[in-house]
């Protein structure tokens, strides 16, 4: 039955909180949890790599289901398809904060991925078709809010619950919104106008796409615990998980009724756009991840003020949320999303300077700098990415848009961790020459060292006491000379990225 009975609408307002509140605490469950996993592998009695499933879990469920997104909104419709992920995540959130045992644990984030999954893409897609074309720098402010300023926020929540409460509270919290939401999705959010009759269900592409991100997820969490691909099994996984890439994306582009349709890539706005945002993600998760490690492992801070660290990011992109927007209907979108690259790139190499004697303040100003330009790109970004794009094909090419800004951070947060751990260890190659009785200043410090030492212990024992302390500043010094290498790397891309911006199509298309 199509359209048999007219209805009034609900306020657009109201149809963006119904969408935003279960997608803004997806995103912050996500990024929550990063803090808590030494307290949950202390809880469960486990090692960190062993609580990783609780993260790795969550990130194959997301990527499988974020792809599938359009295909399961025509299969159930929209209303329905919502209620009832909005259900698995609350249901999923509660298995977290009663599981008895890591299992238990592992399994609850794999079911809230499974309900978290089609949130952010179905957010963008409702909001885009729900808003005016002159409206949609609005509707993108609000789902940068709901997405971008609630991932931010969630190292510096994550930190607050495991200082001061239980972790499990980083879930419990999900349980009221879920059960608000599911009403609120009820009342205010409309059934798709046209669906697509799914007549044969793709399963080879299905299997394809679960077995390709498993495969790819556990290479990239084990890899550097096997040493890569020096490890067999590493290396047999991985051509694995490309074989069925290879086969899925072949797959996609031949089967008559796909799961997703891949030649949405060929859109001009949609390819660059989608580079562009996967680009935002990794610079800023990268800075999600590696800064709370270096604020805790050499400057000593607790979880709860490594998170405070990043918090000034949240200040400034709340401001920048709320000039966006005039600011899009001033200034051509291209120079905006330019001109925030820049800021990511300055304020990258601004981490380039870390030291053990800088203050609170000096990790603040760039997080303030790094918030101007996440919003001066992913705003106009995400207005431009579907902009050009068929209604029709609007939950398809989200869920395109947000598998490669999913499997991008993945990939990336793999990779910046074993940067840091192979540049660590390629400084104290370099650096151990100097500790050495040739070396005058290495005889002074130890000198001085065993002096000191000596007024509360022996000779001997003042002597290795030295050495010790000398080897452990030698470790530190490495392995902070290691995170500049790397956010020196990614201050360069985001610098490369400033042109690409330029060939994106700000102009309206009229199939909309």
């Amino acid at each position: 039955m199509l359209n048999a009975i007219t209805q009034k609408k609900p306020p657009l307002w109201l149809v963006a909180i119904s969408i935003l509140m279960p997608t803004s605490f997806a995103c912050l469950a996500t990024s929550a949890t990063n803090v808590a996993i030494p307290h949950i592998a202390g809880y469960f009695g486990s090692t960190t790599d062993e609580a990783n499933w609780v993260i790795t879990s969550y990130m194959i469920a997301n990527a499988c289901l974020i792809l599938m997104t359009g295909w399961l909104e025509n299969l159930m419709g929209r209303k329905t398809f919502l209620k009832v992920f909005i259900s698995v995540f609350t249901i999923g959130s509660l298995i977290c904060a009663m599981a008895p045992n890591l299992n238990i644990m592992v399994l609850g984030r794999l079911i809230q991925g499974i309900g978290g999954g089609p949130m952010t893409p179905i957010a963008q897609s409702i909001l885009l078709a729900a808003f005016p074309y002159e409206k949609r720098s609005v509707a993108m402010s609000l789902f940068g809010i709901a997405v971008m300023i609630f991932a931010i926020l969630g190292p510096t929540f994550g930190g607050f619950i495991v200082d001061n409460a239980d972790w499990q509270w980083i879930y419990l919290v999900n349980i009221p919104i879920g059960i608000l939401s599911v009403a609120l999705v009820h009342s205010n959010i409309d059934e798709l106008e046209i669906r697509k009759k799914i007549e044969h269900i793709d399963f080879p592409g299905m299997i394809s796409l679960v077995l390709w991100l498993l495969s790819m997820q556990i290479v990239l969490d084990k890899g550097q615990q096997y040493n890569w691909f020096d490890c067999a099994w590493i290396s047999w996984l991985a051509g694995f998980s490309a074989c069925c890439l290879s086969f899925f994306i072949v797959w996609e582009l031949e089967y008559k009724n796909p799961i997703v349709n891949l030649r949405v890539f060929k859109d001009k706005n949609f390819f660059i756009g989608t580079i562009l945002s996967a680009s935002v993600n990794m610079i800023v998760f990268t800075t999600i991840v590696l800064l709370p490690q270096y604020l805790q492992s050499i400057m000593g801070y607790t979880a709860m003020i490594s998170g405070l660290a990043l918090a000034p990011r949240l200040i400034s992109s709340l401001i920048m949320i709320v000039l966006i927007n005039p600011l899009m209907q001033i200034f051509d979108n291209r120079i905006l999303i330019s001109i925030g690259f820049f800021f990511l790139g300055i304020t990258t190499l601004m981490y380039m300077n870390l030291n053990l004697m800088i203050s609170f303040g000096y990790i603040a100003i760039p997080n303030i700098l790094m918030g101007v330009g996440i919003i001066l790109i992913f705003v106009p970004v995400s207005s431009l990415v579907l902009g050009t794009l068929p209604k029709s094909e609007l939950s398809n090419g989200a869920s395109l848009h947000n598998l490669c800004k999913c499997t991008t951070m993945a990939v990336v947060a793999s990779i910046a961790t074993t940067m840091v751990a192979r540049h660590s260890q390629m400084h104290q190659v370099n650096l151990v020459k100097y500790l050495s009785n040739f070396n005058l200043v290495f005889q002074q410090k130890t000198a001085s060292l065993i002096h000191s030492f000596m007024v509360y212990t022996s000779h001997n024992y003042a002597q290795i006491k030295a050495n010790t302390y000398l080897y452990k500043s030698l470790l530190t010094q490495s392995r902070l000379t290691a995170f500049v290498d790397v956010f020196e790397i990614f201050a360069i891309i985001a610098f490369c990225l400033i042109p690409l911006s330029l060939f994106l199509n700000v102009k309206k298309n009229k199939n909309l």
